[in-house]
């Protein structure tokens, strides 16, 4: 029978199965919850199988359209965390999960609300499932035009990069845009739809950077998070911003080298600190590449930058989906 862990609420794209009994049974009419750790709170249903110890079974009592109830859970998904209890591991308060007040429209209704809200759920689905797709096959082009790179001279980064630490100006603070790590997604190397492409409402100090550049970010480097600025801008001093020297280095060669495993794997190796790891500005100088001729890089980043731009578009295609689901679902259930 199928094991149900956390990761198969949000995707059946990787099943898995026990050879014995391994727990309690859902059935399809059931909601899951997970109830503790980063995730409690996320909820998934029409699943069958074994559950995992990190999720409870909601059953109704009364006659519900399940999906209709698994969606708004889903809408109260950040009320449901915020009143987490455990310092470390947070879980899912029991006494306020129960308190919750459901609508209960007749079921012809719920149905209708939950098919039209599964809709937009499938759209929003797809567009981040292009994305990753598009990022896929960026690093799987990267690895087949430069996998085997035996024949290719050994460079330090100080030799083909800049790392570009000029303070901005409390002029370009109050102007520009800025960028915190809390922007940059984890893996995927694309802004979060947290960026809102406004100046910082408080002065601190920051790093100016500009289109030219590639932000690296420093802290944590095993979330990976690297991305190519189409703007000018400030970030954060946990941004380390790179500046390409032209005629070694292309900027879009070094964006997805930066989040290769092979990279990823060194700086995660390297960093100093227990609670929060960084790797440092000057073992990134150190860092020693193999870099492939120019000409070769300079042909891979004119097909990447054509990529790029169609992932952009997938971007925002992706945030109307997401703020479509949003809206519909806060509509649906906001009484």
């Amino acid at each position: 029978m199928r094991y149900i862990q956390i990761e198969d609420l949000r995707s059946d794209m990787v099943l898995k199965y026990a050879v014995s009994n391994a727990g309690p049974i859902a059935q399809k009419s059931d909601l899951l919850i997970a109830w503790d750790g980063a995730n409690a709170g996320t909820v998934g249903y029409g699943l069958v199988g074994y559950v995992g110890s990190t999720i409870a079974i909601l059953r109704p009592k009364l006659e519900f359209h399940t999906p209709f109830l698994g969606f708004f859970l889903q809408s109260k998904f950040s009320d449901i965390q915020s009143h987490c209890t455990g310092a470390t591991i947070p879980h899912v308060n029991k006494d306020h999960l129960l308190s919750l007040e459901i609508p209960l429209p007749p079921l012809e209704e719920q149905r209708r609300i939950a098919d039209l809200l599964a809709r937009a759920d499938r759209l929003r689905r797809l567009r981040r499932h292009a994305l990753q797709l598009s990022n896929t096959f960026l690093q799987s082009l990267f690895l087949q035009m430069f996998g085997n790179d035996s024949g290719y001279d050994a460079v330090s980064f100080k030799d083909v990069i800049k790392i570009d630490r000029i303070k901005a100006s409390e002029d370009e603070q109050k102007t520009l845009p800025y960028i915190g790590l809390e922007h940059i997604e984890k893996q995927t190397g694309r802004l979060t739809s947290e960026f809102c492409n406004q100046p910082q409402a408080m002065l601190a100090t920051n790093y100016r950077f500009t289109r030219d550049h590639v932000l690296y970010g420093k802290l944590r480097p095993y979330l990976n998070k690297v991305i190519v600025p189409e703007f000018d801008g400030v970030c954060t001093t946990e941004i380390l911003p790179l500046l390409p020297r032209k005629g070694k280095i292309e900027k879009y060669f070094l964006w997805i080298y930066l989040r290769s495993n092979k990279f990823v794997d060194w700086a995660s190796g390297n960093v100093a600190g227990a609670n929060l790891p960084r790797l440092s500005p000057e073992l990134l100088n150190e860092h020693v590449l193999k870099l492939p001729p120019y000409q070769h890089q300079v042909r891979f980043s004119e097909f990447v930058s054509g990529i790029h731009r169609t992932m952009k578009k997938e971007e925002e295609s992706s945030r109307q989906s997401e703020q479509l689901f949003q809206t519909l679902l806060h509509r649906a259930f906001a009484g």
